[in-house]
């Protein structure tokens, strides 16, 4: 009969816990070691102390590494091996493919740590959060910069990547500022972010960029860069109120649909009144964002003019100023209003991009901030779900390249 915790003198918690631990550890240093071993028993073509006209090189004992999986840190007997082949410096050695030469922790442990950054922890937090993972491994900035700096490749990948794959419907532009040195001096400086919703439904996040400015230029180089790069035939932008944007979304893509921020034309519409008046402002305005169909809307949108031009003709000049771009999403299908009458679905990953910023004081050149966003997004730090309606979308985006002549019908049948 086996032993019982009581039998092993486990009386308190702690010592259970320690001992399970404990356990878990030695079964999984046996693991790694035994698999490394017969990992370098393939490579050399041979089992230990076996005699064989198919052997390719022999052992050169062992050495001790520190290791850090997902149940701690091991102290393991990690194997060498030299090959019969010679090379430049006359011999071979074997490296093992499990455990690479210089790694020191498991994929997981590494991405553990890198999301653990990438959400806004700092170092020493990181060490104390991971401690009994940890267990006195070496955690230092370099550590931490050294496993951050692997974004460096794929984010220059990232940023450069043909595009034509992605069967992008719909566009949510915008902008926000981040602190960094930009021409010897710590600034605030614009990032362009631009995220595409495929035909169906996912939002994937296309560019971020920095500029001096979110003039017109500056957002033409954007949608210019996307369209160059494959974003061929969207059908729908959904912008704020920046006219330059504007104008740079229907250069690129002249047929386009552009649908103005509700929720940010209302705020423009608030400057334009007496905070008193703002409740009643806001009432008669939703009643033409929120109508039950387009037609309601234009006549709700017809009783506020008629109601404020009087006593406040700035409001009503800025509604008019925004015109048929607020009505646009009218135009989807209701499942779809949600999602694409505000600038909502960018403005949430800016917010994410601002609070993990926000403890970062700046940062050394416009790479390394752009680089830390990216890896939020490509670390699963942030999520970009799929938008409301998505069922609907693709027989919606078809018809409308129909329409405008971006494809024939034959091609969708096909």
């Amino acid at each position: 009969m086996g032993k019982t915790i009581t039998d092993l003198g486990l009386a308190t918690t702690a010592e259970r816990r320690g001992y399970l631990e404990e356990q878990l550890r030695c079964k999984t240093r046996e693991w790694i070691e035994r698999m490394v071993n017969e990992e370098l028993e393939i490579a050399l073509g041979v089992g230990r102390y076996e005699r064989s006209e198919s052997r390719r090189g022999y052992r050169k004992g062992a050495r001790e590494r520190s290791f850090t999986t997902r149940t701690g840190k091991h102290e393991i007997a990690m194997p060498r091996g030299a090959y019969f082949e010679p090379v430049a410096d006359g011999k071979k050695e074997w490296n093992s493919r499990l455990i690479g030469r210089y790694a020191r922790r498991s994929d997981e442990v590494e991405e553990a740590l890198l999301k653990s950054y990438l959400c806004g922890t700092n170092t020493r937090r990181i060490a104390h959060a991971l401690g009994p993972l940890l267990e006195g491994a070496a955690l230092s900035k370099s550590t931490v910069s050294r496993i951050v700096s692997c974004l460096g490749e794929q984010f220059e990948q990232w940023r450069s990547r043909d595009l034509s794959g992605e069967d992008i419907g719909i566009l949510f532009l915008d902008g926000f500022t981040l602190k960094l040195r930009w021409g010897g001096k710590v600034e605030r400086v614009p990032v362009l972010s631009a995220i595409g919703v495929r035909t169906d439904g996912t939002r994937v996040l296309l560019m971020l960029e920095v500029r001096a400015s979110e003039s017109e230029a500056a957002w033409l180089g954007v949608t210019e860069d996307l369209a160059s790069r494959g974003v061929k035939t969207p059908v729908l932008a959904v912008i704020d109120g920046n006219q330059g944007l504007e104008r740079a979304v229907r250069t690129s893509w002249p047929w386009i649909d552009v649908q103005r921020c509700t929720k940010h034309k209302l705020e423009n519409l608030a400057t334009h009144a007496p905070k008193r008046r703002y409740e009643e402002i806001k009432a008669d305005y939703h009643a033409i964002i929120y109508g039950e169909d387009e037609a309601e809307a234009r006549r709700a949108y017809a009783r506020f003019e008629q109601k404020w031009r009087k006593d406040c003709p700035g409001v009503v000049k800025s509604l008019q100023e925004g015109g048929e771009q607020l009505l646009t999403f009218y135009r989807y299908p209701r499942s779809m209003w949600k999602m694409l009458r505000t600038t909502n679905c960018i403005e949430r990953l800016n917010e994410e991009f601002r609070r993990r910023v926000k403890t970062q004081g700046s940062f050394p050149n416009a790479d390394a901030g752009l680089k830390l966003l990216y890896g939020m997004c490509a670390a699963g730090v942030v999520l970009l779900r799929r938008i409301d309606g998505w069922k609907q979308l693709p027989a919606v985006v078809s018809a409308m390249r129909v329409k405008h002549g971006l494809t024939k019908p034959l091609d969708i049948a096909a």
